[in-house]
């Protein structure tokens, strides 16, 4: 749909933009949207993406116009892009979403089902939420809303965009197992943790907003606007205990008793790798070995983003 004059609003009766990716679900998504399209009527500016990045940059231009919502119809990934336009926005424009993705995690943590928009929920409301904001000693930076995930989890997130023709915990599953397999490994890691100093051979760091990571309950506990991460970190497991404890990260029950497996809450992280690590935001991949990154600021963003969800009191 074309724009008007600098930057006006196509429709002058549209309150909310619509950024959908077609390809959402592994292109299952297509009937969710249909069901949406009906549901929201000339009320919605509909923008499909064509790239990846390119909801970033519809999202931004759609706050910059005026939109007071800018929805994300996709999974986790069209999420991502989406509250990154905004927050780069600097807009008070409210983010929805549709999920009709293959994990939909950010979702989950807002309460939100495939159609909640059609039940009209009044515990369903616009809510400030946190955010997180990775930076590299090379300069690239990024915005997330869900979690962020180094070493072993970046490199699940690697492996499942390998695989076709799944979704939800057995994707996830299969792409942990050939993780295991192909990409296991425990560099030396020194991380500050609100000023904690722990230098040790790391398996996987989350630091999560939300509670599921790739569909694993990762942080039960996890809040989206209690102002803290939730952080996981794993030592040197061998492939049998990791492997052992796969139920447990499905549920959502990790032993908080084990010897090299940390948790708590924080505000602000540190970390320098021995050797790059792959790492993922909100699913995405913000780096990978290849990059050559071994050196993360992470920093909590208390409140920066308003968005409708059904959030526990």
């Amino acid at each position: 749909m074309a724009l008007g004059v600098r930057g006006e609003r196509s429709m002058a009766n549209a309150d909310t933009c619509v950024i959908y990716n077609p390809a959402a679900g592994k292109g299952r998504g297509e009937r969710r949207l249909r069901r949406l399209r009906r549901a929201l009527g000339a009320g919605a500016d509909f923008r499909p993406t064509s790239m990846s990045g390119h909801a970033e940059e519809l999202a931004f231009t759609a706050a910059r116009e005026g939109y007071p919502q800018v929805a994300a119809a996709g999974g986790d990934g069209t999420v991502h892009e989406v509250a990154n336009g905004l927050l780069r926005a600097g807009k008070s424009t409210i983010l929805v979403v549709y999920p009709i993705g293959s994990a939909n995690d950010y979702a989950h943590s807002l309460g939100l089902d495939a159609d909640w928009y059609r039940r009209g929920d009044p515990d369903i409301q616009p809510r400030h939420v946190d955010a997180g904001i990775v930076r590299s000693q090379r300069g690239s930076e990024r915005f997330f809303v869900n979690g962020l995930g180094l070493g072993f989890n970046g490199a699940v997130t690697m492996e499942s965009r390998r695989i076709r023709g799944l979704q939800g915990v057995p994707l996830y599953t299969l792409a942990l197992l050939r993780a295991v397999c192909y990409r296991f490994e425990t560099p030396l890691i020194r991380s500050v943790i609100d000023g904690v100093e722990r230098t040790v051979p790391t398996l996987a760091l989350s630091l999560a907003l939300g509670r599921r990571e790739g569909n694993f309950v990762i942080a039960p506990d996890a809040r989206l606007d209690d102002g803290l991460f939730d952080y996981v970190q794993a030592g040197a497991l061998s492939r049998w205990e990791l492997l052992r404890n796969l139920p447990n990260m499905v549920t959502g029950r990790l032993p908080r008793d084990h010897p090299r497996i940390w948790m708590g809450r924080c505000r602000h992280v540190v970390c320098q790798s021995e050797k790059p690590v792959a790492v993922h935001v909100d699913g995405e991949m913000f780096c990978t070995p290849e990059d050559g990154v071994r050196d993360f600021e992470v920093q909590l963003l208390p409140g920066a983003l308003r968005v409708w969800g059904r959030l526990k009191n």
